[in-house]
C-alpha cells in the first residue's frame, strides 16, 4: 500500500546551465509542493501504514527547511554564494544545482535517512520511502525514486555536503536534528 503526505515551501534559486536565460541568470522563486509517498505491505496497530501525525516534526522540519530560503549550489561562483549567505538569514547550500529534479533527490536522500533511523512507535513495519515528487509549478514536477536519489550519474548527494544556515537549524523542533541525521543517531 502507498500513502502520500504533502508539504509546501517558498524558495528562491538560480539554476546555472538552464536553457532559459531568466532561469540561469536571475534569482527567482517558486511555490513548491512536495509529495512524499511511503509504502509498506503491513499496517501498524492503528491499521495505518504510517501515522501522518508522526510526520509533523522531523520530516516536516526537513522539508520545510527550504521555506523562505535561498537554495545555493556549492559549485556556483563562490562570490555569489558568499554574498547570498551574507544577505540572507535562511539559506541551504547543496552539492547539486537546485533544480526541481535535484530538490526531489536531495529531499529523498534526507527523508530516506531519517526514516531508516526512526524507531517504530506503534507497530510500523517495513515502511519505505517510495518516491518524492517536487512540484515547481502547477504544470510541472519532478519525481524521484530510490535509484534516482542515489544515482552517481545525476550527481552525488552526500548529506555531509548539505549545509543549513544557523537560522534554519534553530527553527528545527529538535535543534540537533541534522547532526543526529549525519551521525546516524536513532529517533
Amino acid at each position: 500500500m502507498i500513502i502520500r503526505k504533502m508539504f509546501k515551501f517558498e524558495n528562491a534559486h538560480i539554476v546555472r546551465g538552464c536553457s532559459t536565460i531568466k532561469c540561469r541568470s536571475s534569482l527567482h522563486g517558486h511555490s513548491y509542493r512536495v509529495e512524499l509517498l511511503f509504502e509498506s505491505n503491513f499496517l501498524d496497530n492503528g491499521q495505518m501504514v504510517y501515522d501522518f501525525g508522526l510526520m509533523k516534526q522531523n520530516i516536516k522540519d526537513l522539508v520545510e527547511s527550504f521555506d523562505h530560503a535561498v537554495a545555493l549550489w556549492s559549485g556556483d561562483d563562490s562570490s555569489y554564494v558568499e554574498d547570498m549567505k551574507r544577505h540572507s538569514d535562511r539559506w541551504v547550500e547543496l552539492p547539486v544545482s537546485p533544480s526541481a529534479e535535484q530538490f526531489s533527490r536531495v529531499i529523498f536522500v534526507m527523508i530516506d535517512r531519517l526514516l531508516s533511523l526512526t524507531s517504530s512507535v506503534n507497530g510500523e513495519k517495513e515502511v519505505k520511502l517510495y518516491s518524492v515528487i517536487v512540484h515547481e509549478a502547477k504544470t510541472g514536477y519532478a519525481q524521484c525514486f530510490e535509484e534516482d536519489a542515489y544515482s552517481k550519474e545525476m550527481g552525488d548527494i552526500n548529506l555531509q555536503q548539505i549545509v543549513f544556515s544557523q537560522a534554519i537549524k534553530e527553527g528545527f523542533n529538535d535543534v540537533d536534528l541534522y547532526e543526529k541525521l549525519l551521525n546516524g543517531e536513532r529517533f
